[in-house]
């Protein structure tokens, strides 16, 4: 069945971003939006868009019900649930297919197994997946979970078997910590997820985080788009993200990416999934979980395959064959993608609101801005703090990373405060442009990442600049220190 029409269950850049390639292949596409968002281009630019009305997020974006009943109204016949919200969620998925919907995304049941962390270690370990050293069993006591944490040796990490984001994650270091550990490990996940199950797994130090992009269809094909390198994050969060992984042997690379296929294919995957990889220093790779859904940084991927994910996701929800093989698949150049965030990563990443004066625009050639924002939108706290994505592709590392800084320079997003300097400290870091890179890169360079403050021979060489321009004679008593023009214009927060 051809879908004609297709709802977007969600907000921001991800809508638009499905709304571009549906359009592209023909198929109308409808938007739905919280009253606070009536103003955002998700709500404006789609063929048609309608109001959840106002209230909480289960009111509008995670009312399942209300979901089903705009799009029997708008005459879609197919859900696009993004990444994030419902995207992830069984009931939903299942809600969908039975009110004779196409659910552009898993099956009800591969949700199901991937998402339980305990659940799919349990089915992978039938498939002889390389696993992280741990503890999944059924015995959730206390006493059982001291027994195989001491067991295991530390350090361990304590994590919840439905958790994600970083929530319901202990790192456990002596038995001092341990009962304390199990026991808030539990409560987030119950508080979080509705399940205190918790797993337990050997804690690998300095591990980089390394995912490969799946897909597959209906008619047995289980195909990678190469891996990703994930590993710059901050609160389990990823902040920077690109492909191909730097410092990674092409023998390694191929190896960690068939494992993913076997993986799909050892569950009978359907469409976009991920498959995220724990490694090692040693460059050994043990499975972590799988994301059945779209990932916010498929974009690189699709900067250096030149594939369009989403268009594969849609065909495959209507049942058309993947017209590729895996040869077809090759990586060319390099990929970076920062996330824009409204927050203060100089104040411990505190969040920020305000009204967006100016975004700009990058001008680089292969250089893409996902946002959802325009001109004059508000930026509040009701959601996550991203603001958008700047991907860049350059023919060489060097060069996406360079290109990466300068286009961060020109994505103004006047009147908010955001972690747009931060991005360029961590690009030019020596450590990151070596491809140093591993999961504690942030907290282990946080000296390095803090602002430059400017000490007095900065300011004697910014007056002799300004002496030799002919500028008029700046005194130093009226330079404090930190401060520039841009702190000086009142209402913006940048």
């Amino acid at each position: 069945m051809k879908i004609k029409k297709i709802l977007v269950a969600n907000r921001g850049e991800i809508a638009l971003r499905v709304l571009k390639t549906a359009k592209e292949m023909g198929i109308k596409v409808v938007t739905v939006y919280a009253e606070d968002d009536k103003k955002l281009p998700h709500a404006l630019f789609a063929d048609e868009s309608y109001s959840l009305g106002s209230g909480t997020l289960a009111d509008t974006y995670l009312n399942k019900a209300k979901l089903i009943e705009v799009t029997k109204k708008s005459g879609a016949d197919a859900i696009h649930p993004g990444y994030g919200f419902l995207s992830e969620n069984e009931e939903f998925a299942r809600m969908v297919e039975s009110n004779g919907i196409i659910f552009i995304g898993p099956t009800p049941e591969s949700i199901v197994l991937m998402g339980d962390k305990i659940g799919s270690k349990k089915a992978l370990e039938k498939i002889k997946i390389p696993l992280t050293p741990g503890y999944h069993g059924d015995d959730q006591s206390d006493e059982n979970l001291m027994k195989e944490a001491k067991k295991i040796g530390y350090p361990v990490l304590i994590k919840a078997s439905a958790g994600g984001g970083g929530k319901g994650m202990r790192i456990v270091h002596q038995d001092s910590e341990l009962l304390e550990s199990i026991r808030g490990a539990k409560s987030e996940g119950l508080k979080s997820f509705s399940s205190d199950k918790v797993l337990i797994e050997k804690y690998v130090v300095n591990p980089r985080h390394i995912e490969v992009q799946l897909m597959s269809d209906t008619h047995g094909n289980h195909l990678h788009f190469f891996e990703r390198e994930c590993s710059i994050q901050r609160r389990y969060q990823k902040v920077v993200e690109e492909t191909p992984a730097p410092n990674m042997s092409q023998e390694l690379r191929l190896k960690i990416c068939e494992t993913a296929v076997e993986i799909a294919r050892g569950i009978n995957y359907r469409g976009a999934g991920t498959v995220e990889f724990i490694m090692a220093q040693d460059g050994s790779y043990y499975f972590m979980e799988m994301n059945t859904r779209l990932q916010v940084e498929h974009p690189v991927t699709e900067m250096v395959t030149g594939h369009d994910l989403v268009k594969y996701q849609i065909m495959v929800a209507q049942g058309d064959k993947i017209p590729l093989k895996q040869s077809d698949i090759k990586q060319k150049g390099q990929a970076i993608e920062c996330r824009i965030y409204a927050e203060d990563p100089d104040n411990n990443f505190m969040p920020s609101i305000g009204t967006i004066e100016r975004i700009g625009t990058p001008t680089l050639r292969d250089v893409r801005l996902d946002c959802g924002f325009l001109d004059g939108t508000e930026v509040g706290v009701n959601y996550d703090p991203m603001l958008a994505k700047l991907v860049v592709w350059g023919e060489t590392r060097e060069i996406a990373i360079s290109k990466s800084i300068h286009s961060l320079d020109e994505v103004l997003f006047l009147g908010v405060k955001t972690n747009r300097d931060y991005l360029k400290r961590i690009l030019a870091h020596k450590d990151f442009i070596k491809g140093h890179t591993h999961t504690h890169f942030i907290p282990d360079h946080k000296a390095d990442l803090e602002p430059k403050t400017f000490v007095d021979q900065d300011f004697a060489d910014m007056i002799a600049a300004l002496s030799l321009a002919g500028t008029k004679k700046v005194s130093t008593s009226t330079i404090e220190s930190n401060k520039t023009p841009w702190t000086e214009l009142t209402g913006f927060r940048n």
